[in-house]
């Protein structure tokens, strides 16, 4: 496990030395005038990894992914993409390299199907024409378990089925890596182990995963390594359970319940 050093500088795992590494961010940087939400941040993802990120909020989480998919602009460092240099590569060409993503908030297109939304990924995100993007989609609700739910109106979906959506729209892209953010969140405790059984099934079929959630105790039954971030830096980094153990790691969240919680 490596923790940042008492000078301030974060320690990280140097993603330019992980040979074979799926993706390879390195001194990632990003500011809002005098707000920090990324300072030199280095990580990897391997495939078949799934790496999970946590931290308070405002600990530049979301932001981080945002820089792997190009929607925010990085104000230094670099992200190379099996092993090609995709830093100033726009978004759009990210999605087409192999890189997908969920969102917090999911807003399907409420007017179409599950199934037409999952179209919507397979045609524009994949760029598939129209059989094949059908293939496609399909296997993606299989994947999310929608297929009894495929001729529904998205918008009368329930919040599962929303995330299940949310994740078909990008598996339907066919990422080699998938970038999920708090997809758990809002989850009751029956619906988790479902969600975290069909991540763990896309991470055997040798997807990276970026897990950013709240729910601690939902990243730990899934994830091979944790990074915990704290104003833009990363505090630790190393097996899950050690990470979350660590007295750098508590104090990031001292005085926050959402540690006691989520444990």
């Amino acid at each position: 496990m490596t923790f940042a050093p008492s000078s301030g500088e974060p320690s990280v795992e140097v993603s330019s030395s992980a040979p074979g590494a799926l993706l390879e961010a390195e001194g990632l940087a990003k500011s809002f005038g005098q707000v920090v939400t990324a300072r030199s941040v280095s990580f990897h993802v391997d495939p078949g990894e799934v790496l999970g990120i946590v931290g308070p909020n405002g600990a530049g989480k979301s932001t981080l992914l945002n820089l792997v998919t190009g929607t925010l602009p990085a104000d230094a460092g670099r992200i190379r993409f099996e092993g090609t240099d995709i830093t100033r590569v726009p978004a759009a060409r990210r999605t087409a390299f192999g890189i997908g993503r969920t969102f917090q908030i999911p807003r399907p297109f409420e007017g179409l199907t599950v199934f037409e939304n999952a179209l919507v990924g397979s045609t524009f995100g994949a760029r598939k024409h129209r059989r094949e993007a059908s293939t496609r989609a399909w296997e993606a609700l299989e994947t999310a378990g929608l297929t009894h739910l495929a001729n529904t109106p998205a918008g009368s979906l329930r919040l599962l089925d929303r995330k299940r959506l949310e994740l078909a729209r990008a598996m339907a892209t066919q990422p080699r890596l998938l970038l999920l953010d708090e997809i758990a969140g809002g989850l009751t405790e029956h619906e988790l182990p479902a969600l975290i059984e069909t991540i763990a099934a896309i991470r055997d079929s040798g997807t990276g995963v970026v897990w950013i959630e709240h729910i601690v105790h939902a990243l730990l039954q899934v994830v091979d390594r944790l990074m915990c971030l704290a104003q833009g830096d990363v505090v630790a980094t190393g097996d899950p359970r050690e990470v979350m153990a660590s007295d750098a790691v508590a104090a990031v969240y001292l005085g926050s319940p959402d540690l006691e919680e989520d444990r």
